[in-house]
């Protein structure tokens, strides 16, 4: 799957540099207090005295996030702002990273207490049973005055009345956005594509590929040549993990993107609902197809065989130290596009596949329900909580605690100069290089990257406009960090395919496909189906890693049709039908918005 989102990036994060974001709006006298502008506008605060004199009890709150690839507290710099601002400590609970998934979820809410906070998916009839149990409340009464939420009424309102039988605000979505459903999310690149070492793709003379299939001699000849990674260790072209495996192996989960697909359960949707929904399994579906890519990396020697039991954290590490040579994600590889690589004419950037058709989600006019953010019934201070909720979709809050390419801290990382938002040298090198750039001890001390928010969670759109600046939140779009980043790497990419950007070369040749932003989520199921899904799901994701890791193409065809017939014996038709009647479902949501 894709965490877009969850994704999505996830950084889903952008975790463009391992999910690079944020900052505080100060005021706008520029004083030299950290966070000194709140949420009502005030000014000339210090941000460390008003938390303390509204809020005098200092807590730990337990935020259980779904999204996110980090446990444990949240550190450094927005730390030490969270701390400033609302007295209080974020200890971050993610299954992602603490293992059993849905199983961990069960387990906490059969205690009675998922958590504090609650970052989850809202669809599938999740937001009814937490509601029904007991574990969230309703937050209607701790809405008033909440300045900076209250844009969103409207998106909030259908999300709630959607997905909850009981009247009330339940949760809110995230990424929602005043822009057009059919207008793209935002930003330079997409979630999508093939990101590779451009540097060493250079040296083989950019060969073209037609299909997914040409990208494997060309990673081939590409690990062949790039020598060893910084840390001395061998390099592969393909690195995968399983943190994220859900209905799927991670990975392979991707190739539908690749070609404009995204899967309700195990229906594939296209984007723009051109063509039919594919089964996973069917014989010619994109998902078994991208087994077969990963099977035949693996049998040339371009697989990393600690692909199943490293986990993102770990792979992350990798991409830093230049171990591997592909991702899916622009987020995930630009990890090493740090200062001192692009400086040494190194660096990832998209490569172009003639026959892809990269899936692109479209604003959210009515939010996005997979991931949505709650307060649990068992939260000491709901009314602390519902300001912090608050504050997450305030100017500041879209600055600092944001999983995207956001600015940074104003004052020290960014600025306005001739009514622009501009970086300052110090930003520049939190943006490019953080994890070395110290942030001096007033802002919390340690280096850019270990303050970076760990919370996963987009409260809007990417390419959303600050209304204090005019100009959108997100760094990459700026004139400014544009003409800083234009190392001789970029200036080449941008050369060799005729665009500014990732996103405009791929919408300029009429390689993305848009999904207009529905705001649709799946409908509760019986507990019939999700157990019946629960037990195909544990096969697929079983005999797709033996798949990839198969000894010849004898026994992947093998491992294949045993999936495939185990499946179909405990019930995948049944269920497959439920998901095809979902993307109908979809479809006409989409259609609506359009309308």
């Amino acid at each position: 799957m894709v965490k877009k989102h969850k994704l999505i990036g996830i950084l889903l994060c952008l975790v463009m540099a391992v999910t690079i974001t944020e900052g505080c709006a100060n005021n706008p006298q520029n004083t030299e207090i950290l966070g000194v502008t709140d949420s009502s506008g005030d000014k000339g605060k210090d941000s460390g005295k008003e938390g303390k004199a509204k809020y005098k009890e200092f807590i730990t709150v337990d935020v259980f996030d779904s999204q996110s690839n980090y446990q444990g507290i949240q550190s450094g710099w927005l730390a030490k702002i969270i701390k400033d601002k609302f007295n209080m400590e974020l200890n971050i609970i993610a299954p992602n990273v603490a293992g059993g998934g849905e199983t961990l979820l069960q387990t906490r809410s059969a205690a009675g207490n998922l958590g504090d906070l609650i970052l989850t998916s809202a669809a599938g009839g999740k937001l009814q049973d937490l509601v029904t149990a007991g574990l969230i409340i309703d937050m209607t009464d701790f809405m008033e005055g909440k300045k900076n939420l209250s844009k969103y009424q409207a998106a909030i309102e259908y999300t709630n009345k959607t997905l909850a039988k009981e009247e009330g605000i339940w949760t809110i979505p995230s990424e929602i956005s005043e822009r057009p459903a059919d207008t793209n999310l935002g930003g330079t690149v997409l979630n999508f594509g093939t990101y590779i070492r451009w540097d060493l793709y250079k040296q083989l003379g950019y060969p073209k590929m037609k299909t997914l299939e040409d990208l494997l001699p060309v990673m081939k000849e590409m690990q062949d040549i790039a020598g060893v990674s910084d840390s001395g260790k061998k390099i592969y072209a393909f690195s995968l993990f399983k943190d994220w495996d859900s209905e799927y192996l991670g990975a392979a989960n991707q190739i539908p993107y690749m070609y404009g697909y995204a899967p309700i359960g195990y229906a594939y949707a296209k984007a723009d609902d051109s063509e039919e929904p594919q089964s996973a399994l069917a014989e010619d579906s994109l998902y078994i197809r991208g087994l077969k890519f990963f099977f035949q990396a693996n049998q040339m020697g371009l697989l990393d065989p600690e692909s199943t039991t490293q986990n993102f954290d770990a792979l992350s590490e990798k991409y830093k130290d230049g171990a591997v040579l592909w991702s899916p994600w622009p987020w995930q590889s630009s990890g090493y596009n740090t200062a001192d690589h692009t400086s040494s004419g190194k660096a990832f950037n998209t490569a172009a596949v003639e026959d892809f058709q990269l899936y692109d989600w479209g604003c959210y006019t009515k939010g996005n329900p997979y991931n949505s953010i709650m307060i649990g019934s068992k939260a000491k201070d709901p009314e602390r909580l519902m300001d912090f909720i608050d504050w997450l979709y305030s100017p500041e809050g879209l600055t600092v605690a944001y999983s995207g390419s956001l600015s940074g801290i104003k004052g020290l990382m960014w600025e306005v100069a001739d009514g622009k938002p501009v970086l300052t040298d110090f930003g520049y090198k939190c943006l490019t290089n953080g994890d070395k750039t110290l942030m001096p001890e007033e802002y919390g001390g340690g280096t850019y990257l270990d303050g970076i928010e760990r919370l996963n969670f987009k409260a809007v759109s990417d390419g959303e406009i600050n209304p204090e600046t005019g100009y959108p939140y997100n760094y990459l779009m700026w004139d400014n960090y544009i003409s800083l980043n234009l190392t001789d790497m970029e200036r080449d990419w941008q050369t060799h395919m005729g665009a500014k950007n990732a996103t405009e070369y791929f919408y300029k040749n009429k390689q993305a496909v848009i999904s207009v932003g529905s705001g649709y989520a799946v409908p509760a199921e019986d507990p019939d189906i999700t157990t019946i899904r629960a037990q195909i799901r544990s096969t697929i994701v079983e005999y797709s890693w033996k798949s990839v890791f198969a000894k010849d193409e004898e026994e992947f065809t093998r491992l294949i049709k045993e999936m495939t017939d185990i499946a179909m014996g405990l019930g995948y038709e049944k269920v497959l039908n439920i998901d095809l009647r979902n993307t109908e479902e979809q479809k006409q949501a989409r259609e609506a918005i359009d309308n």
